[in-house]
């Protein structure tokens, strides 16, 4: 007895018009920003070998995955992130290739996510990698970068939040503790729960880097960030770091991100991953990230390529979300007019349709069988001519016929 065939698996469902030409839409603007940026695009497999990402099991835990048994018993799974991929691609297949190379990709991942998340386990990404640079000038490329693709979506309605992981990291590795309670300081910090937080780090007594650690998300807003973090007893050996971050905020405000771009000491997702300058991008109105960023200077060397890298994915789902939202910038049009072809002339109407795409860009053929429907299903739809073939042709203005 089957009990599934009507319904889609948990984490995914179907998408239909409206929400399909949003879809379009929003890859055909980033596709645009990115290739006029000189970013090409690269295709990785939806599925990869398990070994791809289990090299550090902190990037993407096990429970996360879906993960398959092939005909040869080999673990492989649905590819839970674009940027790996990308790394095993440029270790194996683009050695001899001048650098820095810059690809862009658009695909889908797929997590396992909490059945209650509200998120989708099928993600629609699109995002950028630039690798073989590790300096300054590329970190501000790729975060500027961000803003414009943030820009195309909603012009004014965005903002930035620009970190750095080295403070975390730095300050974890002088607190005695082991992988579980670093563990969980970092997704407190990243919560922004102090209660837990505190509880967790007053069990350090005096050390200075617990201390640095209970106020680090509490450090964000804008340049006053900066002095606000030198004066914290803990983080005096960090200046050097302090000053890189307040240099790419800087660049960015003469860019004309000044005002979308926030200061936040206090992300700290992934902090196995990135090893720099660390960013996520929001729309209003949408809690969770669309952009997630940063520098990820160690991932190809689990690969066999020791090569610096940045970039950033933007979640294409939230990016409809917030569009179905705001029903700002995309309505669904209807076709400007349909062909109905008369008894024998079925050939001549679909003739005629092909010219008139050409034409009015957007038009119907009828699959009705007569006039009388094919009118109902024009005014149902808002389709504003009706063309009947014959030995002539009739346009027919849904209120009245013009020859």
């Amino acid at each position: 007895m089957k009990i599934y065939d009507k319904i889609t698996p948990e984490g995914t469902r179907d998408l239909l018009f409206e929400e399909c030409q949003t879809i379009r839409w929003v890859t055909a603007q980033l596709e645009q920003e990115f290739e006029s940026h000189g970013y090409g695009e690269v295709m990785t497999p939806a599925i990869e070998f398990f070994d791809v990402f289990s090299a550090n099991s902190t990037y993407f835990p096990q429970e996360s995955m879906y993960k398959l048994i092939d005909n040869k018993g080999r673990i492989i799974v649905l590819r839970p992130d674009m940027t790996t991929p990308i790394a095993r691609l440029t270790a194996t297949r683009m050695q001899n290739q001048p650098i820095p190379l810059r690809f862009y990709y658009n695909g889908k991942i797929y997590r396992v996510t909490p059945s209650h998340s509200g998120r989708s386990d099928e993600t629609f990404q699109m995002g950028v990698e630039l690798i073989g640079a590790g300096t300054a000038r590329s970190d501000l490329e790729v975060i500027a970068l961000a803003g414009e693709c943030l820009k195309r979506i909603s012009p004014d309605a965005f903002r930035i939040e620009l970190g750095h992981i080295g403070l975390f990291k730095g300050l974890m590795a002088r607190l005695d503790a082991d992988d579980y309670t670093k563990e969980e300081i970092r997704r407190n910090i990243e919560a922004k729960n102090y209660g837990a937080l505190n509880t967790i780090l007053d069990g350090f007594g005096g050390d200075p880097a617990a201390a640095a650690l209970k106020k680090l998300p509490s450090l964000f807003g804008g340049a006053e960030v900066f002095d606000r973090a030198r004066e914290l007893s803990g983080l005096e050996e960090f200046s050097e770091i302090l000053d890189y971050l307040k240099s790419v905020y800087e660049s960015l405000g003469k860019l004309g991100l000044g005002g979308q771009v926030i200061i936040d000491l206090g992300i700290v997702n992934q902090g196995n991953y990135y090893t720099g300058v660390i960013f996520r991008g929001y729309l209003e109105g949408i809690g969770e990230p669309l952009v997630s960023g940063g520098r990820y200077d160690n991932l190809l060397r689990d690969f066999g390529a020791d090569l610096a890298a940045t970039g950033f994915g933007i979640d294409i789902n939230l990016a409809v979300k917030f569009l179905m939202k705001n029903r700002s910038l995309l309505t669904p049009q209807p076709s400007k007019a349909i062909v109905f072809g008369r008894s024998g002339y079925e050939t001549k109407a679909i003739e005629y349709t092909k010219r008139l795409i050409g034409e009015l860009g957007r038009c119907e053929l009828s699959v009705f069988d007569t006039e009388e429907e094919t009118r109902a299903y024009a005014k149902e739809k808002g389709i504003g001519k009706l063309y009947l073939i014959g030995e002539d042709i009739t346009i027919v203005e849904l209120g009245g016929e013009v020859q």
